[in-house]
């Protein structure tokens, strides 16, 4: 049995990789029932129209993390992460108690509360969940224990969304979803009763509460560490990619594709699905070591899949030329072109989805990994706490640079294009700044 899977076993994993998980879950359901129900019932919650709503509703939850990751970095090396996983989970469940006040009453305002403050929890969380995981795993086990982490992260918000859309269009919407996400959080919080104790890394901490000074004291120190440096903004980077390939996904599904919404899902399966195996195969792949050659690797396949994922939508799209509503059971069905010819380029365009979320996969658990081995134990929580904010500062670079692509008259796929080639850019800068990312690539291709 492989070790990463041997880990589900083990105190020290199983209760923390439920909790995120169901952290994770909880937080996709609420959101996409919330957003769902803007969507289509806005007029029963407020006079603001829902598309400035699903506008604004995410920037309420990305939010956060620009506020509180300064204060959630230090609050994470300075205290016990067992006893902060359990304080995040009463919170939850307080949130959730506040967010089906807000459905029962149709009240825009205590579901928009809530939203920004399920942005607090995910914010103090993200610094103890991978902060944790190297004071419990040995380093052989980094990339496996990642590897499972982030499987499990995108299943849950694969799950949540199907399940939060579902939810929200049900006739007693209020009670179903309330009493779902409340029974969730009070799941999450019984799993984290069984996180083990996690000493706290530096005890003797002084918490600067201003996040301004923090956050540039933060950006300073990793600067002095050019490696992790540049691993914070390679994983932004896949934040920036991932953010602008998920965000056009409905509108890909509905105009470029003439598809509904359970091809939408379907693309969203498929992707969440790539990137969960991309993730598992890190640790085969690897053999068990942080390999950042895997790094170049998954970026040459973004980019390649993400160049194939303009040719193929766009074919998709002029042979269809909007002449039928499809599923997605008429979408992965055979077409034929005029001569009676298979067309394969359906199939074509899942498999370029699926292996986008692969290499995916493969290029973001070792740059974790790599963070986590290489940075100082004292500071490593408040490092993850200024990745996140980078995260967070890059999608919301990402979606001003989708707006303008747009305004520019470029459509979807050629968006998909223009990343996808940029995303080549980044590794190149990547391997001239860092030489050893090329360099153990090369090693790790040699048989």
């Amino acid at each position: 049995m492989s070790t990463q899977f041997q880990l589900m076993t083990e105190q020290r994993f199983r209760p923390f990789f439920f909790t995120q998980f169901l952290g994770a879950f909880n937080d996709n359901v609420f959101k996409t029932s919330l957003i769902t129900l803007v969507a289509f019932h806005a007029v029963s919650l407020t006079t603001i129209d829902g598309g400035t709503l699903a506008t604004v509703l995410p920037g309420l939850f990305i939010l956060p993390f620009f506020l509180f990751s300064a204060t959630a970095g230090q609050l994470a090396d300075k205290f016990e992460k067992s006893q902060i996983i359990r304080y995040v989970k009463v919170f939850e469940i307080g949130i959730m108690l506040f967010a089906s006040a807000g459905f029962f009453l149709h009240n825009i305002e205590l579901l928009a509360a809530a939203l920004f403050m399920m942005g607090m929890h995910s914010t103090i969380f993200g610094p103890v969940k991978y902060s944790y995981l190297p004071q419990h795993l040995k380093e052989t086990e980094l990339i496996g224990g990642n590897g499972m982490v982030e499987m499990g992260s995108f299943v849950a918000i694969l799950l949540g969304q199907v399940l939060g859309a579902w939810l929200a269009i049900q006739n007693s919407h209020e009670i179903i979803t309330s009493i779902a996400i409340i029974a969730i959080a009070a799941l999450g919080y019984w799993t984290s009763r069984g996180v083990p104790n996690s000493p706290a890394a530096a005890p003797n901490l002084k918490i600067n509460w201003n996040p301004i000074t923090e956050t540039y004291r933060n950006v300073k120190f990793i600067w002095q560490h050019q490696t992790i440096w540049l691993a914070i903004v390679a994983i932004s980077w896949f934040w920036f990619y991932g953010a602008t390939l998920l965000a056009q996904f409905p509108n890909f599904a509905k105009n470029v594709l003439y598809g509904d919404e359970s091809l939408f899902i379907l693309l969203l399966s498929i992707f969440s699905l790539g990137i969960g195996i991309g993730s598992l195969m890190c640790e085969k792949l690897s053999k068990g070591k942080v390999e950042i050659g895997l790094v170049v690797f998954g970026a040459i396949g973004l980019t390649l899949f993400g160049i194939d994922l303009y040719w193929s939508g766009t074919s998709v799209h002029e042979s269809l030329n909007n002449k039928y509503l499809l599923d997605y059971m008429a979408f992965v069905s055979i077409h034929h072109d005029m001569h009676g010819n298979i067309i394969f380029t359906y199939w074509r365009l899942l498999a370029d989805i699926a292996l986008i979320g692969f290499f995916g996969g493969l290029y973001i658990v070792p740059l974790y990994a790599l963070i986590q081995t290489r940075s100082e134990k004292s500071h490593q929580s408040r490092i993850i706490a200024a990745n996140n904010i980078f995260n967070a500062l890059f999608m919301v670079i990402s979606a001003a640079f989708s707006i303008w692509m747009f305004k520019q008259g470029y459509n979807i796929p050629e968006l998909f294009l223009t990343t996808a080639i940029l995303n080549a850019l980044v590794i190149i800068y990547l391997c001239i700044r860092q030489p050893e990312y090329l360099k153990t690539f090369v090693a790790w291709m040699k048989p």
